[in-house]
């Protein structure tokens, strides 16, 4: 599990196919990697990748196809990439809780000046708007943000000028696509709803 709280933001150093998908080299930036090991999680523009090796203050990551199929994952060298190690059950939610499984790909339609802030509004897939509630919770290539407007399947936040500063969304453009993930609390309450209609189902058609 993530917060949503970028810690850093590295830079893609190497892509390599492997196994039917990438392996990529990621230098970490200011992100420790002291108590870094292989096996441990860190989440790379939002999504949960497996560290699979350490070379010399660098960490490789492996993406399956399957990934690569529902995420947007940087190929370009030199590319920066927003950094997050997973939680500990010792640490502060500063953002929402983030399991670093992309729901999606949004596509950024505004990016507009707000003093030092900036509006920027994404399109999201029609299946994920029903997960998005207005002063909710989404997480945009990582990155834990507040929703605070919706109109049809696109969404507005703000960003405040140390998001833009420490994130990679300071770089976004129009058109920039960005991984997308819905809250997690709302994917469980629609389950549980589901759950109990299919019930209220079952008992209405038993004599």
């Amino acid at each position: 599990m993530f917060t949503g709280i970028v810690e850093a933001v590295g830079e893609l150093v190497r892509t390599v196919p492997a196994d039917g998908g990438l392996r990529l080299l990621v230098a970490p930036g200011a992100l420790d990697l002291g108590d870094v090991q292989v096996g441990d999680s860190i989440a790379v523009n939002g999504v949960c990748l497996t560290v699979a090796a350490l070379e010399e203050g660098m960490f490789h990551v492996d993406v399956s196809q399957a990934t690569l199929d529902c995420a947007r994952i940087p190929d370009i060298p030199g590319a920066p990439v927003n950094l997050e190690q997973a939680l500990r059950l010792s640490d502060r939610l500063g953002g929402h809780l983030v399991s670093g499984h992309v729901d999606g790909i949004g596509e950024v339609v505004a990016f507009e000046p707000r003093g030092d802030s900036r509006l920027l509004r994404v399109q999201a897939p029609a299946a994920l708007v029903r997960y998005i509630a207005l002063k909710g919770s989404v997480a945009v290539d990582g990155v834990s943000l507040t929703v605070n407007a919706l109109e049809g399947n696109a969404f507005e936040v703000n960003l405040i000028a140390y998001t833009l500063a420490a994130t990679t969304l300071g770089g976004l453009q129009v058109g920039t696509r960005v991984n997308l993930e819905v809250d997690l609390l709302a994917r469980y309450v629609e389950r549980l709803l589901d759950v109990r209609q299919a019930d209220e189902a079952w008992h209405m058609r038993t004599p």
